[in-house]
């Protein structure tokens, strides 16, 4: 009797191990790719959470979803698996600052990309990324990287759009359509936005190489509404103004609203080539957009993260980050229709 008992214990014992060895095993398929395995897999990817993380500004508008989308269909490309998040408003900043430091908290993400709303807004949280030995890499808005190397923080690379020679193209063909000559404005975006400040700058350099008198200068904050009223403030205050060169589409369709309702002939150039802005470009509107490539700004992005966590170098604090450009595109009445999504 004593052996029987042993022996249904026995079998009950080897029953149970069998079933706790079962509920530990995962049915998550990895999503991984192969060239993210060997040492840079995890057992987060094994159990199918992201190794990689987007932190962009928003979502609001169609150059940060075209970015969105870009990121997607890289990682279904390589094979990998990331999550991307986004402030609220242009105006985030702590929501946004909030964004990174869950993620770095999630202790999954082995880099992670940002587009910061300001040059400085993350860089407590980029250097708590870096003590972690979590990669960065920064998009399209560029960190402060001396006050960022203060703090210990430090970055693997930085892609973006030459913004200074985006502001540029706008602003020689505002020079071209108006002949060379008159008073100009420009339509800035949010104070402290590195990349609005490039445009700005660009733009600015080239009236001035003209020789033309920039008569305004003054931030929008990437705002449609608000670029109306600073525009028409423009339109009244300078009787003489021929052309205003603006940061970003949607202010630029505000801006045009503006002109439009002042009967004026006032030459508009936008950046960003968004399909609103391209399409008012075709109907003869908008004398212009400077179109960034925001999908592809967003796949070099996640290339390079990727890149980062393969090669596992650790960036140093204070070193030089390498600067990866994208190209934009300038588009005018002669060219707009090939741009206009079917």
């Amino acid at each position: 009797m004593k052996k029987m008992k042993a022996f249904i214990a026995a079998v009950m014992a080897a029953a149970m191990s069998l079933s706790m060895a079962a509920c530990g095993s995962s049915s998550s398929s990895s999503t991984a790719s192969t060239a993210a395995s060997g040492s840079a897999a995890s057992t987060a990817a094994a159990s199918g959470e992201a190794q990689y993380a987007v932190v962009l500004k928003v979502l609001s508008s169609q150059f940060w979803q075209s970015m969105r989308d870009g990121i997607q269909a890289e990682a279904d490309k390589l094979g990998v698996k990331v999550d991307i998040y986004a402030a609220n408003t242009e105006d985030d900043v702590e929501g946004q600052v909030s964004l990174l430091e869950n993620a770095i908290s999630k202790g999954t993400y082995k880099a992670i990309g940002v587009a910061p709303i300001s040059d400085v807004n993350l860089n407590n949280a980029i250097a708590d990324a870096t003590s972690k030995g979590i990669k960065i890499v920064d998009i399209d808005e560029k960190i402060n990287m001396d006050a960022l190397s203060k703090l210990g923080g430090a970055c693997y690379a930085y892609v973006a759009t030459d913004n200074k020679a985006v502001g540029k193209m706008g602003a020689e063909n505002l020079i071209k359509q108006i002949g060379g000559s008159g008073e100009v404005a420009i339509v800035e975006g949010k104070a402290g936005a590195v990349s609005g400040e490039n445009r700005r700058d660009g733009a600015k350099a080239a009236f001035e190489a003209a020789g033309l008198k920039i008569v305004e200068s003054q931030p929008a904050d990437w705002d449609r509404t608000k670029a109306y009223d600073v525009a028409t403030n423009y339109i009244t205050a300078h009787p003489d103004l021929k052309a205003i060169y603006c940061c970003n589409d949607t202010m630029a369709m505000g801006v045009q609203e503006a002109v439009e309702a002042s009967g004026k002939d006032i030459k508009v150039c936008g950046t960003d080539g968004n399909d609103d802005a391209i399409q008012s470009v075709a109907d003869g509107k908008l004398a212009a957009t400077v179109a960034q490539d925001p999908a592809s700004v967003g796949a070099k992005g996640l290339d390079l993260l990727t890149e980062a966590v393969q090669k596992d170098v650790k960036p140093e604090v204070g070193a030089d980050v390498p600067v990866y450009s994208i190209n934009a595109i300038l588009i005018t009445k002669d060219n707009a229709s090939q741009y206009i999504k079917k």
